[in-house]
């Protein structure tokens, strides 16, 4: 029984006696019996036209839930593979093996451009001039579809001539180049390369990259594991000086901070045959210095992947028409093209149609995909790149009315969007059917209305059945659900007791959640964010031991004479606005507030992230509540004056006690720290021999005596803040 009928009935049931008088005993169900046959035609148009329109809203709505669904999922995998990708390039650059590869190749490319290190023969140079004129030249114009001029691109330098003769001009396919270990020519370079490229081609081809490249401090390419024509050449000043490759090292190398990543949008890149190339680059140094740069042409196949679903898109529930795809800052794809994968001559044909240049078209056809070809000036593209999010209905790329969905992906370095659609015929396909369907059950329906007269009986029921979906609505966690109270007494007051009842049920939820979001504040307050991922996570012991770490124990001196002739209260006031203060203050330092007493601040830097300058950062961060100690107490006219101990070295974290726990630091770096402030009776800052190692020039310290330790007396140095930069 629709909710028009029911509505019409409900009035029935509740007419004066007077009216029943007037029926003279014609029953309920003969009463319900005309009135059926006499509006069935008209509730089942209107029936129909409201069905249509909700079956079409949700349609739609469901539609545009799944394309966000999908839009949110290929998000993230790009997301998470770029992710990975930094992280797997960190750490290779890190490594022992990296680095000493760097050294040896760039010493050996160096040994090569002596005068009588690389001397080729005239045969020798007949085969690169040869090979640039007979092999890369035509194949980089057949890939760009114009004329390209090959000896624009042949290397000066000796060095980088000699490489290629050997490793790049006897290959015409980058399967063989990766494959050979030593061309056998004797040189110091082939002997480094067989020791070296294993490591390389193994990262290469496990990883799926596209090319791993090394640059020497110079901006020269020491190795490639492909041997391309880049091998050999110099980034900064050679024939590929303009590509992203060459503005990615320029930045890796001049911001000097190690575990850095250089990420780059792909751009055509001739050693690639102007196909769209991006790199991942990040330095390489030794003892602080940077050495040079370990560049990753990043893996264009495992890009695709994502954003097709592995070539199944029905089963990423994009249905018989609908892809998700990339689009960068120019308004070019950046992953391929659904419809040329599937059916190449209906995608030139859609293509052409929607305005795509034939030489643009020839060439997605011939490299069988858009990436960095395919123009998408759409309005959800517009949209997208504009930074917003959301769905609409419009013309796609090839001119066809979709469904999409839209937003921004958060790749440092790239400006990429991310757009999931479907054609809307396939999306409303059903309500067509829908349609047809209605008109058959239209015709039905009038035929057997006599009969549903016996069934009406239900529509008692039909309260019981609102109180049931409610509860139901309930039970899947909905709050604030309210039920028509009814006309009949009985049911009121059951209604009316459930409407209290939701009442009360949506008031405790808001109350959880209230207590919920305090929890967490207090959690956040306490302890660093990997803790508390741990302790929620169940861990009953949670320690980690910390090799680096910068550690300080500072006393505020003069405060317990302050604070002497003043209330609890106002002590604790004032200390907790001084701890304020402090703790804002780390933040730019990228220090931590581990705990505070009357008697001390205790604060760490490397703890939760690692920082290779930490010690420089505590002392800079040392100095700066030294000046907010000073303002306190110029502000308070009172003699108060930070004295503080800092030392680098082993410390353990974790939280300590069951029933009442709190988040502590601990260990021989901590036990330092405190013993240099506490038995000093001046103030100042107070640094261990191995802070003061590891501090630049600009911090000015003096001796100021020796303490103690297990391991023998050391040097104690103080911090000369007048002269320190």
């Amino acid at each position: 029984m629709s909710h028009a009928e029911d509505e019409r009935v409900r009035p029935t049931g509740m007419r004066s006696t007077a009216a029943h008088r007037r029926r003279a005993g014609l029953s309920i169900q003969s009463t319900v019996l005309v009135m059926l046959l006499a509006v069935s035609v008209t509730s089942n148009v209107l029936v129909g036209v409201i069905g249509y329109v909700n079956a079409t809203d949700s349609l739609r709505d469901a539609a545009f839930q799944r394309l966000i669904e999908v839009r949110d999922s290929r998000t993230r995998e790009v997301e998470r593979l770029f992710s990975t990708i930094e992280r797997t390039v960190v750490v290779h650059s890190r490594g022992q093996s990296v680095i000493d590869a760097t050294e040896a190749f760039s010493a050996a490319v160096e040994q090569l451009e002596q005068p009588d290190q690389a001397a080729l023969d005239d045969a020798q140079l007949g085969s690169l001039f040869r090979y640039y004129d007979e092999v890369f030249g035509p194949a980089l114009s057949a890939a760009t579809g114009s004329t390209a001029d090959a000896a624009a691109f042949v290397p000066t330098s000796a060095a980088a001539r000699y490489l290629q003769v050997h490793y790049t001009a006897p290959h015409t396919d980058v399967a063989s180049a990766i494959a050979v270990d030593d061309a056998g020519d004797g040189s110091d370079w082939s002997a480094v390369h067989a020791q070296y490229h294993d490591y390389f081609r193994s990262m290469t081809e496990l990883l799926d990259y596209e090319d791993v490249l090394l640059i020497d401090a110079r901006g020269i390419v020491v190795y490639s594991a492909y041997k391309g024509v880049d091998l050999g050449t110099d980034v900064l000043t050679g024939p590929y000086r303009f590509t992203t490759l060459a503005a990615a090292y320029g930045e890796a190398v001049g911001g000097n901070l190690l575990g850095e990543v250089t990420l780059t949008d792909f751009d055509t890149y001739p050693p690639s045959l102007n196909l769209p190339a991006g790199w991942a680059v990040t330095p390489i140094g030794r003892d602080g210095e940077i050495i040079g740069a370990m560049a990753v042409e990043l893996p264009i196949d495992r890009v695709s992947a994502v954003m097709t679903a592995g070539g199944d898109w029905s089963q990423g529930g994009l249905g018989d028409t609908g892809e998700a795809y990339l689009v960068g800052v120019d308004s070019l794809m950046r992953s391929p093209s659904r419809l040329l994968i599937e059916n190449p001559d209906a995608f030139a044909t859609a293509a052409l149609a929607a305005g795509t240049p034939r030489e643009v078209l020839d060439l997605s056809v011939a490299r069988s995909t858009t990436l960095g070809l395919q123009p998408v000036r759409t309005a959800a593209a517009d949209d997208a790149l504009a930074g917003r999010s959301g769905t609409m209905i419009a013309p796609n790329y090839l001119g066809r009315e979709t469904l999409a969905a839209y937003g921004p992906a958060e790749v440092p370095g790239v400006d990429w969007v991310v757009i999931a659609e479907i054609d809307s015929a396939e999306a409303f396909a059903p309500v067509t059917e829908f349609t047809r369907n209605l008109v058959v059950s239209s015709a039905v329906l009038a035929l057997v209305v006599s009969v549903l007269s016996l069934l009406l009986a239900r529509i008692f029921v039909s309260p019981l059945r609102r109180l049931a979906k409610a509860a139901q609505r309930i039970a899947a966690g909905e709050s604030g659900v309210t039920v028509d109270a009814g006309s009949n007494d009985e049911l009121r007051q059951v209604s009316a007791a459930f409407n209290d009842m939701s009442r009360s049920l949506q008031v405790k939820a808001e109350l959880l959640d209230e207590q919920r979001a305090e929890s967490e504040r207090l959690l956040r307050a306490l302890m660093p964010e990997p803790v508390i991922r741990r302790y929620r996570d169940g861990d009953q012991t949670i320690a980690e031991d910390h090799a680096d770490v910068s550690v300080m124990y500072a006393d505020i001196v003069g405060f317990e004479a302050f604070s002497r002739d003043r209330g609890s209260e106002a002590t604790l006031e004032t200390l907790n606005e001084l701890v304020r203060q402090f703790d804002e203050a780390g933040a730019p330092f990228g220090v931590e507030h581990v705990r505070t007493t009357t008697k001390g601040y205790l604060a760490s830097c490397g703890l939760t992230v690692p920082r290779i300058d930490n010690a420089r950062r505590m002392v800079d961060y040392a100095i700066e509540l030294t000046r907010i100690v000073d303002r306190f107490s110029a502000q308070w006219g009172v003699p108060l004056a930070l004295r503080a101990g800092v030392d680098l070295g082993e410390a353990s974290s974790g939280l300590v006690g069951r029933a009442h726990m709190v988040y502590d630091l601990w260990g021989d770096a901590v036990n330092l720290a405190f013993r240099l402030q506490a038995e000093r009776t001046e103030s100042g800052i107070f640094v261990t021999e191995r802070v003061a190692t590891a501090l630049p020039a600009t911090v000015r310290l003096v001796e100021a005596g020796l303490i103690a330790t297990a391991q023998g007396e050391q040097r104690v140095w103080r911090v000369d803040m007048e002269h320190s930069g």
